[in-house]
């Protein structure tokens, strides 16, 4: 389906491995499919008992793919089936992030279990600075982690988190030096994967809990979404963005 995501299986581990580095890991509509293909495919494959994200380059990802996010497509159920299958998957979700993390690349990471990060890592969700809402559940998922302030301040004014304020404020479990990034995120991926899995798939469903809360609050966020995208204010913020110039409301 695409160049740009590429899935091994090795000692237990699936790692799903964002390969755009010449647009900053930027995800388009076929990436979503294919994520999405892989985290439902690892759920149902015994021989899978991790699954880890990483990513080429200097970034983790730089969000949406914009043009390719505002073109006339069917890519809606791809991104959604993503989102779904990240609140669902029964195995443990690990990530490693490097350099920038935006948007769903920031909320991507509420769904994993543990994350592992290099000091360039930037932690942004900048949905209101494009005339957007939160997605992924992060409407609910981000105050509970971080507390409301610190939410409110990523979300309502775009302010990012380093990596030390991500691993302060419980987004990340450790920050590591770039050049043991991966290494540190598979070396915890193998313990894991070495484990009895019935009983890490059973201890990962009591940590998580019913995932009907966040599947509930990421259909309630997916109408404003939705309908944010065919809004004034979104085409205006878009148009600003690419003319890079501060965009003008009302």
């Amino acid at each position: 389906m695409t160049d740009h995501i590429r899935v091994t299986i090795d000692g237990g581990i699936a790692e799903v491995r964002l390969d755009r580095a010449t647009k900053k890991n930027a995800i388009t509509a076929d990436m979503y499919a294919a994520m999405r293909d892989a985290l439902l495919g690892c759920a149902v494959e015994d021989a899978v008992r991790v699954v880890l994200f990483t990513a080429a380059g200097d970034s983790f990802t730089a969000g949406n793919d914009l043009a390719d996010f505002m073109a006339p497509r069917e890519g809606e159920q791809a991104v959604t089936g993503f989102l779904r299958a990240l609140a669902t998957a029964p195995k443990p979700l690990i990530a490693a992030v490097r350099g920038n993390a935006v948007g769903v690349g920031t909320t991507m990471l509420l769904h994993c279990d543990l994350v592992v990060a290099a000091p360039s890592a930037k932690l942004q969700v900048p949905f209101v600075n494009l005339g957007l809402v939160p997605e992924a559940a992060s409407s609910l998922l981000l105050p509970r982690l971080i507390g409301h302030q610190r939410a409110s301040a990523m979300v309502l004014l775009g302010e990012a988190l380093d990596a030390d304020a991500a691993l302060a404020a419980g987004v990340v479990n450790r920050v590591v030096a770039d050049a043991d990034l991966e290494a540190t995120a598979r070396d915890l991926a193998a313990r894991i994967a070495a484990k009895a899995p019935t009983a890490v798939r059973l201890a990962k469903a009591l940590l998580k809990g019913d995932p009907a809360e966040v599947l509930a609050r990421m259909d309630a966020e997916g109408v404003h979404f939705a309908a944010q995208l065919k809004s004034a204010e979104c085409r205006e913020a878009i148009t600003a963005f690419f003319e890079k110039r501060p965009p003008v409301f009302g």
